[in-house]
């Protein structure tokens, strides 16, 4: 090992340290989101609640419905046959969220269940218009939070005790229907009246259940003083038949089945799988830097067209027959002018030497002495001398160089 890859490597491990270092001793922050989901251990999960189900429903047959919208899944159990139309499930539906996750085709269809017989029970701070006017029931939030809200069941014989809650903003329901409407909670402030969070209302053939404060059902509650009772005492009034929980929350996110899902998960672990990719990153191009290949040198390939001339050329001087040289040269040199500058070489007049003028922009007379030559060799009956090979060369020379 040299000694930069011996620096490299020290200043890695130093960076390490100061994010270790950095990192050492502090509290990891509380994460207030009200999520709702089963999966969150944070305050305002229901990690707690879903482990604790079967306390709340004892005896009670308990379907989580995770993976389907209600509407998918109660419209699968409605039966209909020629002489019975009916779901063949009885029992509660039930939801906890902060705000309203059901679509109104489930929320349709929900109302539908209930209408047979049935129970729903819907924990929210914001609840499905077409919910609210389906019941005639309007909601409210009160914009004056107090650090402390008492909560409490309307009926004595369920339980006479106050709770005290820290929910921030309440939402309360400021107009029911007092002939059908049955109220079963209130909550109240240092500021504010008595105000209703806890209604049944009657639906055809059943009941919905409306509750403002879902934050009983949360970690943070359950797991504080005696809030459990609450959130026993409003779940009291489902103890018969089975119960359809919807747990699906808004802020839920599919659980990967990646190797690496808990050590990006956790905020050491993945901060220093990072730094060692980084690592790994640094050693490698630093590394292949100092070991790439010599690249060879290739040298471009010889033109053998030049040499196989010079070779032709020398023999046909050598054997001193100058008039063959001189032919070959104005046949070169015609089929050049044909297929540069496209005229036309079967007449070599003055009508050709003007045009070459002009495409070439070469001299007048220097071209007129060209033609001349060539005209005067082709008209010679006598071979031709070396001194004639000269001149018509050096003449071509001038018009195409």
């Amino acid at each position: 090992m040299d000694k930069n890859m011996k620096i490299y490597i020290a200043i890695l491990v130093l960076i390490l340290g100061i994010v270790l270092l950095t990192d050492k001793g502090q509290q990891k922050p509380i994460d207030w989101t009200p999520t709702y989901s089963v999966n969150d251990k944070i305050p305002f999960g229901l990690y707690i609640f879903d482990h604790e189900v079967n306390v709340f429903f004892k005896k009670q047959k308990i379907q989580k419905i995770s993976t389907e919208t209600p509407y998918e899944y109660l419209d699968s159990q409605y039966d209909e046959n020629e002489n019975v139309e009916n779901y063949k499930i009885k029992g509660t539906f039930i939801n906890i969220s902060e705000a309203n996750n059901i679509d109104d085709q489930s929320m349709k269809e929900i109302l539908y269940f209930v209408s047979h017989g049935n129970k729903a029970f819907l924990s929210m701070r914001a609840f499905p218009k077409l919910l609210l006017d389906s019941l005639k029931v309007e909601l409210k939030t009160d914009f004056m939070p107090s650090e402390n809200v008492s909560i409490w069941m309307a009926n004595k014989k369920v339980s006479t005790k106050k709770y005290t809650f820290n929910t921030g903003l309440s939402d309360y329901f400021s107009k029911i229907d007092t002939l059908t409407t049955k109220v079963l909670g209130y909550q109240n402030s240092n500021k504010n009246k008595r105000q209703i969070n806890f209604i049944e209302v009657p639906y055809k053939n059943g009941y919905v259940y409306l509750h403002t404060q879902p934050v009983a059902f949360t970690n943070y509650n359950l797991l504080k003083k005696d809030h459990y009772q609450y959130a026993e005492n409003v779940l009291s009034y489902f103890t018969k038949g089975d119960i359809f929980w919807y747990n699906k929350s808004l802020n839920d996110k599919r659980i990967s089945n990646s190797p690496m899902r808990y050590i990006l998960s956790q905020p050491a672990l993945k901060w220093a799988w990072y730094l060692a990719l980084l690592g790994i990153l640094i050693f490698m191009i630093f590394n292949a830097k100092r070991k790439q290949r010599i690249v060879p040198i290739i040298k471009p390939l010889q033109n053998l067209t030049v040499d196989f001339t010079k070779t032709i050329g020398n023999l046909y001087y050598q054997e001193g027959d100058h008039t063959n040289i001189i032919d070959k040269k104005i046949i070169y040199f015609l089929e050049k002018i044909r297929t540069d500058y496209l005229i036309d070489t079967s007449k070599l007049d003055d009508d050709f030497i003007k045009k070459l003028h002009y495409k070439t922009g070469k001299d007048e007379k220097d071209i007129q002495e060209l033609i001349d030559l060539i005209n005067n060799h082709r008209k010679s009956y006598h071979g031709s001398l070396e001194e004639d090979l000269i001149r018509i060369n050096t003449a071509i020379e001038k018009i195409l160089h």
